[in-house]
């Protein structure tokens, strides 16, 4: 049974955007916080941007100003805006929905390279 499904990642030039979404089952409830994470080869898993039910929003330093996150209460889905991306922005993207319990997506692969 799918729980998250992410998409949008892909390959990308340096300065390029791009779009990923996570659609989480309706069968999970009284979502709270939902975020993005990412983990390049050899690397921790690192937070992206959080966003809470009624929208506060944390980002990593490294990507204030160029990615945003946003989310759709109504059908469960988060989002996340990337712009001008570096070469250093490249990892698998993972999802993150914390409801009664805490859920991964499966990841989506980001390619920053020219």
């Amino acid at each position: 049974q799918v729980q998250l499904e992410e998409s949008g990642g892909g390959l990308v030039q340096p300065g390029g955007s791009l779009r990923l979404s996570c659609a989480a089952s309706r069968s999970i409830f009284r979502i709270t916080d939902m975020g993005w994470y990412r983990q390049a080869p050899g690397n921790q898993r690192e937070l992206v941007a959080i966003i809470t039910y009624g929208g506060s929003t944390t980002y990593a330093d490294s990507v204030k100003g160029r990615f945003t996150i946003t989310r759709d209460n109504a059908k469960n889905t988060v989002f996340l805006q990337m712009n001008d991306l570096k070469p250093e922005d490249t990892a698998a993207y993972y999802c993150k929905v914390v409801s009664l319990s805490t859920y991964w997506g499966q990841g989506t692969q980001v390619t920053v390279s020219s």
